[in-house]
């Protein structure tokens, strides 16, 4: 077989959820509405709902919103599910989520915080594959004992909740547990992309970049913040959900400061009180992220985005920014007819 300069398509990832691209437009609340997840997988990599943005910010009936998804393209796409036991309310609407998607098809899912166990059992009896949202070799173990297929590892560049080591310690750290690894955060470019696989991560998932295209519904202020903004526009705060979220330091956010206030610190740091702390934020987070969203900086400016607006210039339609991402690998056709 000739050496090829790019790495291959076709990765231990993209023939388990039977993608052409190692591409992940990861859920964003508020940002991931359906059809920009559904052009992501029309082009060949995988778009991922977020349940609560497709009900509560627009304006679906969740199964109604599978099937419009459905109706704009017949490739696969994802759901994002929230494992944290924190609200039995939450987690009884969690339980039907899933169920309902896999009543209407859906066969990859990503999961986050909590045990992912209860999903695997259910996903993996029709057939599917679940990947799990981790940080740290200890959050990798216990999804790996819940029976997930893969782990997203969320490194320290990303945007909203992020991770404390950089993609390459993420490698050292997890690369011997035996499962395809995905590399999110930081994911600007095609090039990034490589750097990536090459390190020997199964597949890429971006957020930011996907957040300035055509077809996403966020505010073109928010837009804009993204297409202006650099690495070193990126801050963390705490102030939305009581751990680190990365945003861009805009002029609102400088006025308001990113530290938790003393009371909330304290009650962060309580065994029995944290759990309430972070549950009492992330209510609050919800509308702010969901106002900013639609207002723009007509209201408050949290705009997470992660430190990939380095290698953002200008928005442009979900396609083709797939399509450049595309173009920087060899496709799996090409690499099996030349084995």
């Amino acid at each position: 077989m000739p050496e090829s300069k790019k790495p291959s398509a076709s990765t231990p990832f993209t023939r388990a959820v039977g993608i052409d691209i190692p591409l992940i437009c990861g859920a964003m609340y508020p940002c991931s509405n359906p059809e920009l997840v559904a052009a992501v997988s029309d082009a060949g990599a995988i778009g991922i709902v977020q349940p609560m943005s497709l009900v509560y910010v627009h304006g679906h009936k969740y199964r109604d919103g599978l099937r419009h998804i459905q109706s704009l393209t017949k490739r696969p796409f994802g759901v994002n599910i929230i494992v944290e036991k924190s609200v039995k309310a939450y987690e009884d609407r969690a339980r039907s989520w899933v169920d309902v998607a896999l009543e209407e098809g859906v066969r990859f899912f990503i999961t986050a915080l909590g045990n992912p166990r209860w999903v695997v059992d259910k996903v993996h009896a029709a057939g599917g594959v679940v990947y799990h949202d981790v940080t740290t070799r200890v959050h990798a173990q216990k999804a790996l004992q819940g029976g997930v297929d893969g782990l997203i590892c969320v490194n320290n560049r990303a945007g909203g909740h992020l991770g404390t080591q950089s993609p390459a310690e993420l490698m050292d750290t997890l690369g011997d547990l035996g499962v395809p690894l995905v590399c999110a955060g930081g994911i600007g470019s095609p090039a990034q992309m490589v750097e990536a696989l090459e390190l020997g991560f199964a597949g890429v998932q971006l957020g930011t970049r996907f957040i300035a295209t055509e077809e996403c519904r966020a505010h073109n202020d928010y837009k804009r913040a993204i297409v202006e903004a650099r690495a070193s526009d990126i801050v963390t705060t705490e102030k939305l959900s009581g751990v680190p979220v990365s945003i861009i330091n805009t002029p609102y956010i400088q006025k308001v400061g990113t530290k938790a206030g003393p009371i909330a610190r304290m009650l962060l740091r309580g065994r029995k009180t944290k759990h309430w702390m972070r549950t009492l934020y992330s209510v609050q987070s919800i509308w702010k992220l969901k106002r900013a969203n639609l207002r723009g900086s007509a209201y408050e400016e949290y705009f997470q985005a992660g430190k990939s607006v380095d290698k953002i210039s200008e928005v442009l339609p979900a396609g083709e920014v797939v399509a450049q991402f595309a173009a920087a690998v060899e496709p799996a056709e090409t690499v099996d007819s030349a084995c």
